[in-house]
């Protein structure tokens, strides 16, 4: 099975064009640009390739950008799926540049992931050159507010239905069948304020979160011992944030602790929850005074895919056929957008370029993988959409 190959050329100049752009994502630092500018980019190199371009702005000026190359009919549809949205740039120094020195582009986002949205576009700009007739659509999405809420994906889940879709999120040309989610949990413990002279009056809320704190770590250490998940490792989670108190001599009515648990397939928002709850519940039976309080305020579920799934097989051939060699099947950490086109019933695989620095001040992706994932991308979907 092999695919056309894509235009490198045209590839590695909308790769350029995509870093150049500042497209820093409000919501981690209020006032920056957000996607607006670098849709209408998007939007006019995917019209530039052929393919039929449509917005999508689920929150105000928060914009994703489909393209296609529409099916005759009677295929399979498959979404290429990367976000545009990038961290800040603080200590970088050239976020913008898109320079590239022995194989690397460097700058935000260039790994993080605009290099897999080029590859995205070059994949459908190549089947189009090739004059292609695919049965199923091809969907490119290339879509907003990944890095804090996601609402970019989560909404185009609910707008445009497909069979498969391949997440572009790095993965150095190997597939990825699993990926950690997490939570979000607040806990609040509350006492009594006082003067710190008045022991008689004062009840300590810091003193009772350290009671509780006592037997997190207990858990944190369970958690470690479990039996690994095979291709993401063991659940976790970790104390981010602590927060009480008033002033030196006055006592605290008021601690707030925020933990991330990652969770691994298999677990649930439910069962990682009710295990937080039953330390609370020990605490309160052996002080029936301690007071607290727990909500998880956001969640996002793991991904799981079987080997064997359609879209899975598909891909792997398809890159075997173009890599010279079969891809590892692996597992990441971090959470993917992969998650919600799974829940959302969505047979999903991801596989994406090679590079370093996400989040970091020196942000590179390799040149020539971005070119192969597009043409292991074009072979994919020439064979999944028929």
């Amino acid at each position: 099975m092999t695919g056309p190959t894509i235009d490198r050329r045209w590839c590695l100049d909308t790769l350029q064009g995509l870093v150049r752009i500042n497209s820093i994502n409000p919501k981690l630092r209020p006032g920056a640009p957000g996607e607006r500018e670098i849709a209408d980019y998007t939007a006019e190199r995917l019209a530039s390739a052929g393919l039929d371009v449509e917005f999508h702005e689920p929150e105000p000026g928060r914009i994703s950008v489909t393209g296609r190359p529409r099916g005759t009919g009677g295929g399979k549809s498959l979404r290429l799926n990367g976000h545009y949205d990038t961290v800040e740039v603080d200590a970088m120094a050239e976020p913008f540049s898109a320079a590239v020195r022995d194989g690397r582009l460097f700058g935000r986002g260039s790994y993080d992931m605009k290099g897999s949205v080029a590859a995205c576009m070059a994949a459908a700009k190549a089947l189009k050159d090739a004059g292609l007739q695919l049965r199923g659509d091809l969907v490119v999405a290339a879509v907003a507010d990944e890095e804090y809420g996601s609402c970019g994906t989560a909404d185009l889940a609910r707008r445009i239905k497909v069979d498969g879709a391949i997440v572009t999120e790095p993965t150095a040309l190997q597939i990825c069948l699993a990926h950690k989610g997490y939570l979000w949990v607040a806990v609040e413990t509350r006492g009594r304020a006082a003067h710190g002279s008045k022991v008689e009056q004062g009840i300590d809320a810091n003193m009772r979160m350290g009671r509780f704190l006592a037997r997190l770590d207990g858990l944190e250490r369970e958690l470690r011992a479990r039996p690994r998940h095979p291709l993401v490792g063991p659940p976790s989670l970790h104390a981010a944030t602590l927060a009480g108190g008033s002033g030196l001599s006055t006592y605290a009515d008021h601690c707030r602790l925020e933990i991330e648990r990652r969770t691994i397939p298999g677990e649930t928002e439910a069962s990682a929850m009710a295990e937080l709850e039953r330390l609370l519940a020990a605490i309160r039976a052996e002080d029936p005074t301690f007071d607290a309080s727990m909500e998880c305020f956001f969640a996002r579920e793991p991904f799981e895919v079987a080997p064997s799934a359609g879209i899975v097989t598909t891909l792997a051939t398809a890159a075997t056929t173009v890599l010279g060699s079969r891809p590892a099947l692996v597992g990441d950490t971090p959470w993917m957008d992969s998650a919600l086109l799974a829940a959302a019933g969505v047979e999903t695989v991801v596989f994406g370029p090679t590079g370093a620095g996400a989040h970091a001040a020196e942000e590179w992706v390799d040149v020539e993988s971005v070119y192969r994932c597009g043409d292991v991308l074009a072979a994919t979907a020439a064979a999944y959409c028929g």
